[in-house]
């Protein structure tokens, strides 16, 4: 038997072939990402005449070209977690690191784990697809709120406590109430240059032509706060207006992109066997189901519902030491983190709404049961999660094993 140790880098790999008690029959060897390299080295794999198998450490998508490559030249490849990677190569006392070093390290990895080395599960196009918009989409996500911070931030200098009257930043159908005014008039000058009377006649005009219903009260409470407000930036200052109409612009943009992303991971999730299942479970809306199904993935992957608890990074391995056991132990954190936060707002929704929002309401129940017995609220939260995990496995399973 043959290991062929790969250390994977972003545009090379370095490859190192070994057989066991640490005979190296290839010495380490840097092969660009390029047809041409990656065809000589196949040719050399492919000329060692014996059971061969290539072992890889994960690296984001740099090591997605090579494994791709020898996957399609018939060879055996076995992905390798980079934390188990890790311990193994730190066992020793002095431990240097090298493109050379690691090749020989992971080579004699596949050998000690000879009959463990497994290849890795193809991934649908539709379901990979999915994975990455869903990826895409909390990246803008994360893009929204630090653009909703800013502009917060400059509110608070020139219109103060308008966020919380006009609903903070909310979208609904693709309008912003918020954004929209603040691009108009971004300043409480601009409203106080007028008598109350007279603003209040063209917040209700401003309203209609918005597409917005027209509410007087609103206008009053508007004006009045202007009218009381300390106000740390001037009206006449251009950088200002520019700033804040800048900042809303740049905001209605990321909207308009979570918007399309979204409606694209919807047209994929509705593809998916599980997604009316997944759609009907408590907690679950039509915004939190497609990036469920995109960060869970195919349920074929996981063995069990542990598994998947597992992949969330919320499961609590036993600790145990002579006569002494564990009890107060912190979830792993060594899953999907993505997938920690759908969590939380899939909790988040239940405790909110309530049972009135579905009919299943066997994950809420849990939840009430250990803030009843006084757990703090995401020690509750993360047990609740760990039991829609593992019926989320159950149900899934059995559709798409029909």
């Amino acid at each position: 038997m043959i290991s062929v140790g790969i250390d994977v880098s972003k545009e090379k790999s370095t490859i190192c072939a070994m057989k066991p008690y640490g005979e190296i029959i290839m010495s380490p060897k840097d092969f660009k990402h390029t047809k041409e390299d990656m065809e000589h080295l196949t040719d050399k794999i492919s000329s060692l005449g014996e059971d061969v198998k290539c072992v890889l450490e994960a690296t984001g998508k740099y090591h997605l070209p090579i494994c791709q490559y020898l996957k399609s030249h018939h060879l055996f490849v076995s992905v390798i977690n980079p934390l188990e990677m890790k311990r193994y190569r730190c066992q020793g006392l002095r431990n240097a690191k090298t493109d050379k070093i690691d090749s020989k390290i992971i080579a004699q990895y596949g050998i000690d784990h000879w009959y463990q080395l497994s290849e890795p599960q193809e991934i649908e196009q539709d379901r990979y697809e999915l994975r990455l918009l869903g990826r895409q989409y909390a990246q803008t996500m994360k893009i929204r709120v630090k653009r909703c911070q800013a502009l917060s931030d400059l509110l608070d200098m020139t219109m103060p406590g308008i966020c919380g009257l006009l609903n903070d930043f909310n979208r609904y159908n693709g309008k912003d109430k918020l954004c929209d005014f603040v691009r108009e008039y971004w300043h409480y000058d601009n409203i106080t240059k007028s008598s109350e009377k007279v603003f209040i006649k063209k917040y209700q005009t401003w309203s209609k032509k918005n597409g917005y219903r027209r509410n007087e009260d609103e206008a009053r409470q508007l004006y009045a706060l202007a009218m009381n407000s300390i106000l740390t930036l001037d009206s006449g200052s251009e950088p200002v207006r520019l700033m804040i109409q800048n900042s809303v612009d740049i905001l209605k943009e990321v909207d308009a992109s979570l918007y399309t992303i979204l409606n694209q991971m919807r047209e994929l999730a509705k593809t998916m066997p599980e997604y009316d299942t997944v759609l009907s479970m408590g907690g679950i809306g039509e915004t939190l189901a497609p990036c469920l199904i995109a960060e869970i993935g195919d349920i074929r992957q996981y063995h069990s519902g542990s598994a998947l608890v597992a992949y969330a990074g919320i499961d609590v391995p036993p600790y145990e030491s002579g006569k002494f056991v564990g009890t107060k132990r912190h979830i792993s954190k060594r899953g999907s983190p993505l997938l920690r936060l759908l969590g939380y707002q899939i909790i988040d929704c239940l405790n909110k709404h309530g049972p009135r929002m579905v009919n299943d309401t066997s994950v809420y129940n849990y939840f009430m049961k250990k803030r009843a017995e006084g757990k703090p609220y995401k020690v509750a939260g993360m047990a609740a999660f760990n039991k829609f995990l593992r019926i989320y496995h159950s149900r899934v399973t059995t559709i798409t094993t029909n």
